[in-house]
C-alpha cells in the first residue's frame, strides 16, 4: 500500500513529455502575398519538416504585438506534431498547402483555434461568430455557416483580455457576465497569468479584473479547463527580446520565461492531444498533479460536464 502513491506519481510524470521539446524538427515561414491562390498577407507558419499530415492550430496574436514575437512558444507546440498558423484563416483550405514544406500536409478536418491577450478575444469572437463591429445584440450567422472558415474542434485562450475595463468594451462584445453563456459546442481551455491584473507603477494592468481570463472561463460551457500560471505576467510567454522591453510597462514574473513558454506550450499540446487526437493522459496528468509542470499552476480546474 505504501508504494501506491509513488507509482501513481511516476505514471503521471512520465506521461507529461508535453513540457519538453517534441520529436519533430520544425521550420518557420513568413508568407507575404495578396495573390488569390495563396493565404492572406503576413501569414506566419511554424511546421514540422517530417513528411506527414498534421493537425492545424490557428493562433491570433495580441493587441499591439505581432505573430513572430511568439516564435519560441509556437515552435514548442509545432515540435509535437502540429502546423501552427498565425494569424489569418480565410481561404486557408486553398492556400496553406502551397507554402508548407514538401510532403507536409495540413489536416483541415482537425483544426483548433487559439489566441493571446486581445487575440484571445479574437479567437473567442471567431468561434462565436461575433467578428462584426456592430452591436452584439444583432444576431449574426454562426461561424459554422461561413464556407470560407474551417470547423474548429477546440478553442484556447492564453491570458485572454476583452478590453481595458468592463465599462469600456467596444464591439464585438464577447463577455456577457452570465456563467456558461458562451454558445459554443467545442471544448475550451483558458490559461491565465497571476500578475496580469497588476499595474506597474503608473501603467495600468494589461489584463485587468472583470475582462480577463477568469471571466472567459466563467462563461465557457463544459468541457472547459482553467490553468493559472501563478507567478508570471501577461507578456512572459513572448520571445525574450521583446519580453525584456515590455517588462518596463507590463508586470512580469521573476521566473524563467523559457519555463513559462514550455508550460503554456505543454498545456496547449496536452489539450490538443485530448480533443484533436483522442488521447487524454497528458491533460489528465496535469489536472491530477499540476506539479508535473515546470512552473506553479494554481488553481487548475477541469469541468467535464
Amino acid at each position: 500500500m505504501a508504494t501506491l502513491p509513488l507509482e501513481v506519481k511516476i505514471t503521471l510524470s512520465e506521461s507529461s513529455d508535453v513540457f519538453e521539446t517534441g520529436k519533430y524538427e520544425v521550420t518557420t515561414t513568413t508568407v507575404r502575398t495578396s495573390h488569390s491562390s495563396k493565404p492572406p498577407v503576413e501569414l506566419f507558419i511554424v511546421t514540422p519538416l517530417t513528411k506527414g499530415t498534421y493537425p492545424v492550430l490557428l493562433f491570433c496574436h495580441g493587441f499591439m504585438l505581432t505573430n513572430t514575437w511568439y516564435t519560441n512558444l509556437l515552435q514548442h507546440i509545432a515540435s509535437h506534431g502540429y502546423i501552427v498558423v498565425a494569424p489569418k484563416v480565410c481561404e486557408m483550405r486553398r492556400g496553406l498547402p502551397l507554402v508548407l514544406p514538401e510532403k507536409v500536409n495540413p489536416d483541415i478536418s482537425n483544426i483548433a483555434l487559439s489566441g493571446h491577450s486581445r487575440g484571445g478575444k479574437t479567437a473567442f469572437a471567431l468561434a462565436l461568430g461575433r467578428l462584426d463591429k456592430k452591436s452584439h445584440k444583432k444576431k449574426k450567422p454562426s461561424i459554422r455557416d461561413n464556407p470560407n472558415l474551417p470547423p474548429f474542434k477546440a478553442l484556447m485562450g492564453i491570458d485572454p483580455v476583452a478590453e481595458t475595463a468592463p465599462s469600456s468594451r467596444p464591439p464585438p462584445r464577447i463577455l456577457e457576465y452570465i456563467p456558461r453563456c458562451f454558445n459554443l459546442s467545442v471544448p475550451v481551455a483558458v490559461i491565465g497569468t497571476g500578475y496580469g491584473n497588476r499595474s506597474l507603477g503608473p501603467m495600468p494592468p494589461f489584463a485587468p479584473d472583470g475582462v480577463n481570463h477568469s471571466e472567459f472561463f466563467n462563461e465557457s460551457k463544459p468541457p472547459a479547463c482553467y490553468f493559472l500560471t501563478k507567478e508570471y505576467g501577461h507578456c512572459d510567454m513572448l520571445d525574450d527580446w521583446i519580453a525584456n522591453y515590455l517588462r518596463f510597462i507590463c508586470k512580469s514574473g521573476t521566473g524563467s520565461r523559457d519555463l513559462m513558454r514550455k508550460s503554456v506550450g505543454g498545456i496547449v499540446v496536452a489539450f490538443l492531444r485530448t480533443y484533436l487526437g483522442g488521447d487524454e493522459k497528458d491533460l489528465d496528468a496535469i489536472v491530477n498533479d499540476p506539479s508535473v509542470a515546470p512552473i506553479i499552476l494554481d488553481p487548475v480546474i477541469y469541468v467535464k460536464e
